[in-house]
């Protein structure tokens, strides 16, 4: 059995059946079916129970597709490291950031673009679950995140690199905050109706919030969760409603009807850090990158 061959098998396992598995793999259904019976028939196991025109695998199966996997993206990674040896740093870089960590790249893309000329990067937008499944598939090599990582991969195959934590601030349509400058407390944020950064899956930032709302004795009358800072922020601009974000999201929005306000009795953060899989080869570009986000600061690693 070799290479191709086990491209054929993870083919057909991912997509189910003979034909659709053909059509990805834009060649004839018998020659398919022909290269999977040659397989079962090298190896003496069934490798797919046939139901109708649908295949299940079975045990034997399930366990080739986790090896077959492990061995294609070592393959890659081999390839990868070859070609670096000789090609050094260029190529394509793609990473990913969740939503609220989208305006911490700017800054050290421009700095390594300036090093490295030659990289070109691919920035992936997601929450951490559509993320780490970007990740485990090797989509991308690293994402910028929240803290902690919420997926629900196995943990001891990441690795992180936290970078300096972020102050939360309050985030008021102009004129709603009291009349004199300064802080302002979460009991009278919680006096207006709130926008909370939230999605189906990933709920950390917005329980932290809430937490630190009940230890400071109060609520927030929430009025809308929504999975994007832009969206949040348009609301805040036309009078909605109120919010509280880490103060990096605000760096790449205009703030001209919006008025930014230090939490007042006690100020709370969020981490940020960068997460990548222990068990896969990391390009010399993206060692690079996580070098260049992490100047300057005191690197903890986990």
């Amino acid at each position: 059995m070799d290479m191709r061959q086990l491209n054929y098998f993870i083919t057909i396992a991912r997509e189910g059946q003979i034909t659709r598995a053909a059509r990805v793999l834009h060649m004839e259904q018998p020659p398919l079916s022909r290269q999977l019976k040659q397989m079962e028939e090298e190896l003496g196991v069934l490798l797919f129970d046939r139901v109708g025109r649908s295949l299940r695998l079975t045990g034997a199966g399930k366990l080739l597709l986790e090896r077959a996997e492990r061995l294609m993206r070592e393959f890659a990674d081999t390839l990868q490291e070859v070609r670096e040896l000789e090609e050094g740093i260029r190529g394509m870089l793609s990473v990913g950031a969740v939503v609220s960590c989208i305006s911490l790249l700017p800054a050290p893309i421009r700095q390594f673009h300036s090093l490295y000329p030659e990289v070109t990067f691919k920035v992936h937008e997601g929450d951490h679950f559509s993320l780490g499944e970007e990740l485990d598939e090797g989509t991308i090599e690293l994402i910028i995140t929240r803290l902690p990582f919420e997926f629900d991969g196995n943990p001891d195959v990441y690795r992180t690199a936290v970078l300096p934590s972020d102050p939360f601030a309050a985030i008021l349509p102009m004129g709603w905050a009291p009349e004199e400058e300064g802080a302002i407390t979460l009991a009278e944020l919680a006096e207006h109706p709130f926008l909370t950064l939230k999605t189906d899956r990933t709920t950390a930032m917005h329980e932290k919030v809430l937490q630190e709302f009940r230890r400071a004795g109060c609520e927030p009358r929430i009025l809308c969760e929504c999975s994007s800072v832009a969206v949040i922020l348009s609301l805040v601009s036309a009078g909605i409603g109120a919010t509280v974000l880490p103060r990096s999201v605000l760096a790449s929005f205009q703030m001209s009807d919006m008025e930014l306000r230090e939490l007042k009795g006690g100020s709370f953060h969020s981490e940020v850090g960068i997460v990548w899989r222990r068990d896969r080869y990391l390009s010399k570009s993206a060692e690079r990158f996580i070098a260049t986000l992490l100047e300057g600061n005191q690197l903890i690693q986990r």
